[in-house]
């Protein structure tokens, strides 16, 4: 009985030590743990606990935005978390319930993009062409602000879409979706949270395109306004349901036949969401249009049934511990993102009707659309290296000197490698999408000088954007802000804004001479 009560006692104080162990977890203000791992990776202490527990520390230490995607690393009863608790305590390899990252040659890396790269890149030449005819339907002649909304609102696979994407991707690659029960938590969750999202980010966009088309023509009609607030919310809310659903059945997919979903997901997010956006919003509008005249009521009714749903999607939202952060937090780069787009949006705006300027907008969705892309799978695999690599709030050395360009590109690391093979994606690229929309289009071919600008504007909007997701994700993981949240709507959106302005300087050097018959 003696033993007996000096083990007890022995237990005692060890789950004391493990208490302590957790308080001093890198949750928000808490301090960091004092163990680390031999190979130079912070030692995370074993989370698996109790529900009552894990409520217990939950409240001693809130979450924060580069927390693990569930509280206990893993859900309660996790068989991930089982076998966390039976691994050897020594093994330094990876983080604690982190596996490690499988290496990744150059030859699959570039198969593994390629194919999502042309879908992708097709998806916006189709958007392109579609936006060349519905550009002289009568609800774009009459309400020309829908152009200001087209940028906007393509740009939320960027701010919704893409960043969806590159969460469940890093969260399939920590091994955080391992259990039937973590998925569906985590994939329930994020949908609610991006309708949500997606509803209130549509309604600003409208806003901002009301008072920009306010500011440029001196007036506004009320009718215009209405039809403008229900095109923009309904497209988001129904484009990025259908999009949301295929980013789950392709990142669920990628992990059962073994690819790494940060190569294929955010350019499939973007395959077809620039068609699939346009197509929504040109068809609502020139319907919603057509009923002003006879049922001005319309727009007003459809408009807030959407809003009307907000509620719902926070209430399932907040269920979920990482979306439920993200309801707080997760503003600040949408909705800058979203302005950023409007700017574009405006530029476009002022030139579509600029003879000078003929046949830009069928190039503005591919110029946008694949700098946006290549820069998400970057964006997205920065991302996974530092949650597998660096404890919150700490970048790698090499990362904390002054940024040089030579750092992104020039290297044998793994971002290194991809970036080359990004970049080296550009030109061939554009080329073959050129040569698609000159196929499709049938009468005029763009002549060499022009292609040479468009290429060079194309291959500096690339550049500077992997520039930009080198020296921004690191910083943002510096400043304790998730980069899976915030790197890739910033990084989208400047993508709609420099290739936009990048554009109009290639039509304006090579106007002259950007066209020729197909027979010269």
């Amino acid at each position: 009985m003696a033993n007996t009560g000096q083990q007890d006692d022995q237990l005692a104080q060890s789950d004391s030590v493990g208490a302590g162990k957790h308080n001093r977890h890198h949750y928000g203000s808490c301090p960091a743990p004092d163990a680390q791992h031999p190979g130079g990776h912070q030692r995370l202490p074993n989370r698996a606990q109790s529900p009552s527990n894990s409520n217990i520390f939950n409240e001693l230490c809130p979450y924060t935005e580069t927390d693990p995607l569930f509280p206990n690393g893993h859900m309660p009863g996790s068989k991930v978390n089982e076998e966390v608790m039976e691994k050897d305590p020594e093994d330094c390899s990876a983080q604690d319930g982190v596996r490690e990252m499988p290496s990744e040659s150059v030859r699959s890396m570039v198969l593994q993009i390629l194919v999502p790269f042309l879908l992708a890149g097709l998806g916006t030449v189709s958007a392109g062409m579609l936006l060349d005819v519905v550009q002289h339907w009568e609800v774009f002649q009459r309400v020309t602000e829908i152009f200001i909304l087209v940028p906007a609102l393509l740009g939320l696979k960027g701010n919704l879409e893409m960043t969806l994407a590159s969460r469940l991707s890093t969260a399939v690659n920590v091994g955080e979706m391992e259990t039937a029960k973590e998925k569906w938590s985590l994939i329930i969750g994020n949908l609610a949270l991006k309708q949500m999202q997606a509803t209130v980010l549509g309604l600003l966009a409208a806003l901002a395109a009301v008072v920009l088309g306010w500011v440029l023509e001196g007036d506004m009609l009320l009718n215009h306004a209405a039809l403008l607030c229900s095109a923009s919310v309904t497209t988001a809310f129904l484009a990025s349901l259908l999009q949301g659903i295929i980013m789950v059945g392709v990142i669920t997919g990628s992990k059962r036949i073994g690819i790494n979903p940060d190569n294929v997901a955010t350019p499939i997010a973007a395959s077809f969401g620039d068609l699939i956006t346009l197509a929504i919003l040109a068809c609502l509008s020139q319907g919603l249009y057509e009923c002003i005249e006879l049922y001005p009521y319309v727009s007003y009714l459809v408009c807030l049934f959407f809003l009307g749903l907000t509620p719902l999607w926070v209430v399932v939202s907040s269920r979920n511990p990482a979306s439920r952060i993200l309801l707080y937090t997760g503003w600040e780069p949408i909705i800058t993102a979203m302005v950023i787009s409007s700017i574009g949006g405006l530029i476009l705006d002022t030139t579509v009707s600029d003879p000078n300027m003929v046949g830009m907008i069928v190039y503005t969705p591919v110029m946008n659309g694949i700098g946006g892309n290549l820069v998400a799978i970057q964006s997205s695999r920065i991302a996974t290296d530092l949650y597998h690599h660096c404890p919150p709030r700490q970048v790698p050395e090499d990362r904390r000197s002054c940024y040089n360009p030579c750092r992104t590109f020039c290297g044998s690391g793994a971002n290194h490698r991809s970036a080359q093979v990004l970049l080296l994606f550009v030109v061939p690229g554009h080329l073959i999408f050129l040569y698609t929309i000159h196929l499709m289009k049938g009468s005029t071919s763009p002549t060499p000088v022009f292609i040479t600008f468009f290429l060079a504007v194309a291959l500096l909007q690339v550049f500077t954007l992997l520039c930009i997701a080198d020296w921004m994700i690191p910083c943002l993981w510096r400043t304790g802000k998730d980069p899976d949240s915030y790197s890739i709507p910033y990084l989208t959106a400047l993508a709609d804004l420099l290739g936009t302005a990048l554009l109009v300087l290639a039509f304006f050097l090579g106007h002259d001479k950007a066209y020729s018959p197909v027979g010269n």
